[in-house]
């Protein structure tokens, strides 16, 4: 067992005896009790950060006004976008379905992320939509009942988040526009944090990466059991630095290489412990595609005179700086459009119900709602399931 599976169950246990002690300050949102339920634990944290900043009014407008632009361009994305990659994954049988849950061990079907990064950046990408849906509501007057920190329970606490709990009596009371500019603040500050982000990462990562590391080929992680390497003894662990004569540096090279062979091809693949021909064999999935039946990685180290000067921690820390500021970019810009998709009780059906409304009677619009919500849960469920099901 390694230590990020290690520290997920460590993070469980201890949040679990934390909300046992403090019992009497939580709430419980049942949906399949005890199975699945919310565990919401109310503070006041943020409060009064949310009452300044609503007060500065030329700020406010500019970011209320990008927010519900760019709502409804990433609710148009990510609808094309879900019913695309659905397309593609029930008509073409070697296409992977790029929509899958996100979680820090690996299971078939879901997108893995090591466990402390992923447990940062859920708590920063909750906190901030949270606060932004906070400091709109704030903005137009909206009283604030609660802030706090909830936990998705199945069992036992696993997923956490942050909430924000605005007087729905009162957010109902305001202009349409006003409470589509609440919606979208949440899912807009994700995705404005991420592009921040991918800035920081795409202007800090190569030059820290080029002076600290030492890349040398690919290495396999993982044979399969169909793999044409099996009889030849390649084992785990081993880093393929060639093949046909050309270098492989970079896994991107072991990849370009690889896409242009078809099976049966006859392959010399040089690795870190010796040569080997190989004859390609067939993709399971795809038929006409080669195939090694190998997962591989980027191999790469400290180079040594970086090592010698400062030690391994300092490197390996700044390694790991650029490691989270380029998930948090990935998961903000994922999570804040597919909190954009029009289903019902999330931002994205609360926005274009306002939206139905000005156009349609409050009870048209809710049965209109109500059946794009159905459509695109249907559609979101198949492209989860594809991912389990390949």
């Amino acid at each position: 067992m390694n230590i990020e599976l290690i520290a997920f169950f460590v993070f469980i246990a201890i949040l679990t005896a934390f909300l046992v002690r403090n019992r009497k300050k939580i709430e419980l949102q049942k949906m399949l009790f005890p199975m699945l339920y919310f565990i919401l634990y109310k503070t006041k944290i943020g409060l009064k950060s949310m009452d300044s900043l609503s007060k500065k009014e030329r700020l406010v407008k500019i970011f209320t006004f990008a927010s519900v632009f760019i709502g409804f361009l990433g609710m148009a994305t990510i609808c094309v976008l879900l019913v695309h990659n659905l397309y593609k994954v029930a008509f073409f049988p070697s296409a992977v379905s790029g929509v899958g849950l996100v979680l820090p061990f690996k299971v078939k079907g879901a997108f893995f992320v090591p466990f402390f990064y992923w447990i940062i950046s859920i708590l920063v990408i909750a906190s901030i939509h949270e606060f932004c849906h906070g400091w709109i509501s704030r903005y137009h007057g909206v009283k604030i009942k609660s802030s706090g920190f909830a936990f998705l329970s199945v069992l036992l606490p696993i997923i956490p988040a942050a909430f924000v709990e605005p007087d729905e009596k009162q957010l109902a009371k305001k202009k349409p526009k006003a409470q589509m500019q609440v919606f979208a603040a949440g899912p807009f500050s994700n995705i404005v944090l991420g592009f921040v982000m991918l800035g920081i990462f795409a202007l800090l990562a190569p030059p820290a990466v080029n002076s600290l590391m030492a890349f040398g080929g690919a290495n396999i992680t993982s044979i399969s059991n169909d793999s044409v390497l099996i009889p030849l003894n390649v084992s785990v662990n081993e880093s393929v630095i060639g093949i046909n004569g050309k270098n492989v540096t970079f896994v991107d090279d072991f990849s370009e290489i690889m896409q242009n062979k078809t099976p049966g091809e006859k392959i010399l693949l040089a690795t870190d412990k010796g040569n080997y021909s190989v004859a390609l064999g067939k993709n399971p999935r795809n038929s006409s595609a080669a195939y090694l039946g190998v997962s591989v990685a980027q191999n790469k180290e400290i180079k040594k005179e970086v090592e010698s000067r400062y030690g391994s921690f300092l490197p390996n820390a700044v390694i790991w700086i650029l490691g989270l500021v380029y998930w948090l970019y990935l998961l903000n810009i994922g999570i804040g459009i597919f909190n954009l998709v029009p289903v019902g009780p999330i931002d994205g059906g609360r926005m274009l119900l306002i939206g139905l409304e000005k156009y349609f009677k409050k009870e048209k619009a809710k049965k209109i709602l109500g059946i794009i919500s159905l459509v695109f849960l249907a559609v979101i469920v198949l492209n989860v399931l594809a991912g389990f099901l390949r």
